[in-house]
């Protein structure tokens, strides 16, 4: 059996890639093209001579057709996901998000493929409505980001709907852990520790989150494709536990033992109705239907997350913060 993953070359793409191979699954990851032939986090991954590495554009069809032919089932995680760039260019997110989504769905069809994973977000909820929230929370579009999400989502379903398509769909919570972007609330409070600052530059510090390592994060995605009655559903990955984005800086310095002073960065903030106040995953719906159970509780992700970042420091160039 063959799976193609998208977005292989990323933060969560990698680690999922990584955790199939050592699975004995034959991949093929799709990573985005660029003159460099640079292979995001595969390109020094130590099991890289056991993947197929393929370039294209999640965002031309015909690029994903041919990544796709040849394969049983499809992992799809390619996709936009900072959500400040999308106050800027929301057709950038409609484009690679939904229309991107919308290939992976018809080059499914047209080849016929077996089992097809989406990957959503809990960005879709908008701020909780209730607590913990489940997967019939109703949607809300906060942000041209989680618009787009919201949309690629519903096109999933109606392709399950309409042409019997098996798809699925996972929706984590937030995910933190080795390779994450350093604007990235996690690595951002750790690597400007690690600089040596004690005035820590966050935004709004009274949301909460619901944070799970991402190991455990494509562990659930990977039980999640594998039980079929999913097919046409949405599915929560987290932890059912949430801490504010002050308690995780405290955290994260207790840890580092360092003394730190939260300043709060007006820049950072995100526009008032748009601001997503509070996340908490009910992860049931996982628990009961499959055997996932999460290796790593939020302090023990954090330490084998400050590690990483302490050895490989030199991967993030500059001072990002005051840019």
């Amino acid at each position: 059996m063959k799976v193609l993953v998208t977005g292989a070359g990323g933060f969560v793409g990698s680690h999922l890639v990584e955790k199939l191979v050592k699975k004995n699954h034959k991949v093929r990851a799709l990573v985005h093209y660029n003159s460099n032939n640079n292979w995001g986090w595969l390109e020094n991954s130590n099991l890289k001579n056991k993947i197929e590495i393929i370039t294209g554009d999640i965002r031309d069809f015909d690029s994903v057709y041919r990544a796709t032919k040849g394969v049983d089932g499809i992992f799809h995680l390619a996709a936009l996901i900072g959500i400040p760039y999308s106050y800027v260019s929301p057709l950038a997110y409609i484009k690679t998000n939904i229309e991107g989504t919308y290939n992976i769905l018809e080059s499914s069809r047209l080849l016929k493929i077996k089992n097809i994973l989406i990957t959503s977000t809990s960005e879709t909820y908008g701020s909780a409505q209730y607590v913990p929230i489940n997967e019939s929370h109703p949607m809300v579009g906060q942000s041209p980001y989680s618009a787009s999400k919201i949309s690629a989502d519903n096109l999933a379903v109606s392709y399950f709907r309409s042409f019997n398509l098996p798809v699925k769909i996972a929706r984590p919570f937030n995910i933190f852990g080795p390779r994450q972007s350093p604007r990235a609330i996690i690595p951002a409070i750790i690597l400007q520790i690690l600089q040596g600052r004690n005035k820590i530059n966050l935004g709004n510090i009274n949301t909460t989150r619901d944070f799970t390592y991402v190991s455990d994060t494509v562990d659930a995605m990977i039980k999640i494709y594998h039980e079929k009655k999913f097919n046409g559903e949405f599915v929560n990955i987290g932890m059912k536990q949430e801490i504010s984005i002050k308690d995780l800086a405290i955290k994260i310095s207790h840890l580092l033992n360092k003394k730190t002073f939260i300043l709060q960065d007006k820049k950072r903030l995100r526009p008032m109705k748009s601001e997503v106040d509070r996340l908490f995953c009910d992860n049931d719906k996982l628990i009961k239907n499959t055997n996932w159970k999460a290796e790593n509780n939020l302090e023990k992700g954090l330490k084998k997350t400050i590690n990483w970042l302490r050895k490989n420091k030199n991967l993030f160039k500059g001072d990002i913060y005051n840019k």
